[in-house]
């Protein structure tokens, strides 16, 4: 058997104590229910991988505008905030921890997606150059987003600050700031996308101002000890690109390492322009989940060596509810339906068996 005990390890990440170091990555799953609300199956999904040291939940949007894919849910009304209320107790009822990640899609997004009028905003009226699924035409372009006014971006931001209100209130124990995979955070960070020419553009001080401001809104209100922040640098997903991301994410982490947040969640990638691992590290003072196709054995290496502070597994939790004594014992990890992990229904989501 591997070498991996270090995964089974506590440690503290802000306000989190964690029972081990082993965090479950947020996953689109598209299963919300009515009103992008979420439902039993969300709790049971959940309360399933409970075992985590830590849960981030997939994506939800913080508002109607935020929505860009389809069933995908939100956590802005009385109904979505009872739902997680529900998702909250089935995890703390195995002794879990719980934070929802705030994912405002931006400018990607396609307006079939959504029930009502809300609109399509991003800093710049620039349009993806990407393709987005729906549920009535498959494959569509991206529609074109309007770019936010001066003003109304002090709305967004409190938008942000009362979804972390909201979290509290369903008892979730804290957030993530998704500013990764070319949604909202990440749009105002990147050249490509953000091509304004007030406080919110142009110099690299100008361009992290809107992570900043959400981070710290969010901070205040709930706790700095219970924001946590994912990202990517470099990351090339959903038609983002950015002519320096080490000085932009350097800047970025330079800010946000004064803040006191529970955490940075990294997503390890290498291109020509960054090596965004060796970058955190030069760069973020704070607690470092670290994401990006590990293994265990390399998990647990990271971690050996204080490369890292937690490590957080994504598409193993899909087939593996009970992935950490999976590992914990040496079972064989099952693998998963890839045709079903974005369908409607229990198939695919709660309905993989436990073999510890």
């Amino acid at each position: 058997m591997q070498d991996i005990k270090e995964l089974f390890d506590p440690v503290r990440l802000g306000a989190f104590a964690m029972r081990n170091r082993i965090v479950m990555s947020p996953m689109t799953r598209s299963r919300a229910g009515a009103g992008d609300c979420p439902t039993a199956l969300h709790a049971e999904y959940y309360g399933q991988r409970a075992d985590a040291g830590l849960i981030v939940t997939e994506g939800v949007q913080p508002s109607a505008a935020g929505k860009g894919y389809c069933r995908t849910p939100g956590i802005y009304s009385l109904e979505q905030i009872d739902g997680w209320g529900d998702v909250a107790e089935a995890v703390h009822a195995r002794g879990g921890k719980i934070v929802v990640q705030l994912m405002h899609c931006g400018r990607i997004a396609a307006r079939i997606n959504k029930d009502d009028d809300s609109e399509i905003v991003a800093p710049s009226a620039i349009t993806a150059n990407w393709k987005i699924f729906t549920d009535t035409s498959g494959l569509v372009d991206m529609d074109a987003p309007r770019a936010l006014e001066t003003e109304e971006i002090a709305q967004v931001v409190d938008e942000f600050r009362q979804a972390a209100v909201n979290a509290r209130a369903a008892g979730l124990d804290g957030v993530e700031l998704h500013a990764s995979s070319g949604y909202l955070p990440m749009q105002f960070l990147s050249t490509n996308t953000n091509k304004r020419t007030d406080q919110y553009g142009g110099s690299v001080e100008n361009r992290v101002r809107f992570s900043i401001e959400v981070l710290t809104t969010m901070g205040e209100a709930i706790g700095f000890d219970r924001v946590g922040l994912r990202t990517s640098p470099g990351l090339g997903f959903n038609d983002i690109d950015d002519d320096d991301p080490a000085e932009t994410y350097g800047t970025l982490f330079d800010q946000a390492s004064t803040l006191g947040l529970a955490y940075l969640h990294l997503v390890r990638n290498k291109t020509p322009k960054v090596d965004n691992y060796k970058l955190t590290r030069d760069r973020w003072k704070g607690p470092l989940i670290l994401n990006g196709n590990l293994t265990a054995a390399k998990a647990a290496e990271f971690l050996r060596s204080g490369g890292a502070d937690a490590v957080s597994f994504g598409r193993d939790f899909i087939g593996n509810p009970d992935l950490v004594e999976r590992l914990r014992q040496g079972v064989d990890l099952a693998d998963y339906d890839e045709d079903r992990v974005y369908t409607e229904g229990p198939e695919g989501f709660t309905d993989y068996p436990v073999k510890t």
